[in-house]
């Protein structure tokens, strides 16, 4: 069914057919359909995989004829399952939202591999893991060629995809990875880009995860200076940097042995805890200011022997994370994309200087070991040049994608306009600001006349000083 109105897609002709389906966190109906592509394009032979495609048709009788495409970040998570239509509802009155699950994710051939399992007890949760002997073990399992799951190929998935569904012309929405692919279809489909919105920006200058620690480390600069600065969080964690490197400094010598009550169950457990475990723990919190407004006080618990609040936060982030993330899929375009491209030595030099060290590259490097290679467009990481009409945004406080990147990719994007975010992490749509200026774009076609600023009056979340919450 083409379930198409006014200047929607039916002039384009829909070759897709569609069926009324319903999404997690959408009250009204959705349309959802599979649309086939052959897994090796450029031999246009061989074994095709499905592609999810999911359109939440726009509200008003004479929709607009471009929709917005969300590309989804990661690498690795769903188009269809993340949890962002609440911030386009307004725009959802007037154009429809297209959803299509890049493939390796979702339900379009998903590179499923859990690295760490939800619901598990505490010593597993934090132990060290191999990440690189699981991922060998997923491989043997995946019936995929490797070599065709990057983001050049799935782009160019993508406009079939909108070709089947008649659109003649998107705009885009990408959102960290999301930028990245948004980017490149930009650059291999421009006469089809009406407008882009890039939210969290990773240039394709950003090797990942080559600058992890060095980004995280001015999050948590900006965090622990945040707290200094403020007078009720000052006085609930006194000296917290130095308690911190001491925690380090114990950590480093050998693992704390802890026991804490699970969260969930309440059943006493013992686990060791390294420093390498704590620091990627303490990494991922960073991600969400509301989240981070809780790591002073697991600092300044942890450092007193009290781990209760760090696990509870842990696992938090975990189960958020493995349950919307195909992990075959990010080591998929990692492996072909970014760590060719880098080597041991650039990691250590990257991570210089930080407390969370060069870890988590040396991982990537180790797991992409014996990875099936890609071909790759000539000159793929050059930067992308577009007359495009681009709203870039950036969160103040992002551990991964800081505001610098953004300001990377504006260099080459001719018609774009950058707008830093006051207090917000990595993503920006809990702002109503950026919803506004994400609006305005689409209704006008045009950057000309947006504010180049976002909520001046915008802060950091208030810092939790007890668990009751931050102080009155």
């Amino acid at each position: 069914m083409s379930c198409s109105r006014g200047g929607g897609p039916e002039a384009g002709g829909r070759r897709l057919e569609l069926k009324p389906c319903r999404l997690e966190g959408l009250s009204t109906q959705a349309l959802c359909g599979t649309h086939e592509v052959f897994e090796d394009r450029a031999a246009k032979a061989g074994r095709k995989i499905p592609l999810r495609v999911v359109v939440v048709p726009a509200l008003a009788a004479q929709p607009q004829p471009d929709p917005l495409v969300l590309l989804a970040g990661g690498p690795g998570q769903a188009a269809s399952r993340t949890p962002v239509l609440g911030a386009v509802e307004r725009i959802r009155r007037y154009r429809d939202i297209v959803l299509v699950d890049q493939r390796g994710t979702g339900d379009s051939n998903p590179l499923k591999c859990e690295v760490s399992t939800p619901g598990e007890g505490l010593a597993s949760a934090m132990e060290e893991g191999d990440v690189a002997e699981k991922l060998r073990a997923c491989r043997e399992g995946w019936d995929a060629d490797l070599r065709q799951y990057t983001t050049p190929v799935a782009m160019d998935d993508l406009d079939e995809v909108r070709e089947a569904l008649g659109y003649a012309k998107v705009n885009l929405w990408g959102v960290s990875y999301g930028t990245r692919a948004a980017l490149v279809y930009m650059r291999q489909h421009p006469e089809r880009v009406r407008t882009a919105i890039l939210d969290s920006v990773a240039p394709l200058s950003l090797y990942l995860p080559l600058y992890t620690s060095r980004d995280g480390q001015r999050a948590l600069e900006l965090l622990l200076s945040h707290c200094e600065k403020d007078e009720a969080c000052a006085k609930a964690y006194p000296e917290l940097r130095p308690r911190l490197d001491a925690l380090l400094a114990r950590l480093e010598k050998a693992p704390e042995q802890v026991r804490v009550a699970h969260p969930r169950t309440g059943v006493p457990e013992d686990f060791p805890l390294t420093r390498k475990v704590f620091l990627a723990s303490l990494f991922g919190q960073l991600y969400i200011p509301e989240v981070a407004s809780l790591v002073p006080l697991m600092l300044d618990r942890a450092t007193r022997g009290d781990w209760a609040p760090f696990v509870a936060l842990s696992l938090l982030m975990t189960d958020s994370t493995e349950s919307s993330m195909s992990r075959g899929m990010y080591f998929a375009v990692v492996c072909s994309e970014d760590a060719p491209f880098y080597d041991a030595a650039a990691v250590e030099r990257e991570a210089k200087g930080t407390i969370f060290g060069p870890t988590q590259g040396l991982e990537v490097l180790a797991a992409c070991e014996g990875w099936p290679r890609a071909t790759l467009p000539a000159g793929y990481h050059d930067p992308v040049t577009s007359e495009v009409p681009t709203l870039l945004l950036s969160g103040e406080l992002d551990p991964v994608t800081p505001p610098s990147w953004a300001e990377d990719a504006k260099r080459t994007l001719k018609n774009s306009l950058h707008v830093v975010v006051p207090g917000v992490g990595h993503n920006t749509m809990g702002s109503e600001c950026a919803r506004s200026l994400m609006g305005a774009l689409l209704d006008q076609g045009s950057v000309a006349g947006l504010k180049p600023t976002c909520g001046a009056g915008l802060a950091r979340p208030p810092f939790f000083t007890s668990f009751a919450g931050p102080v009155p």
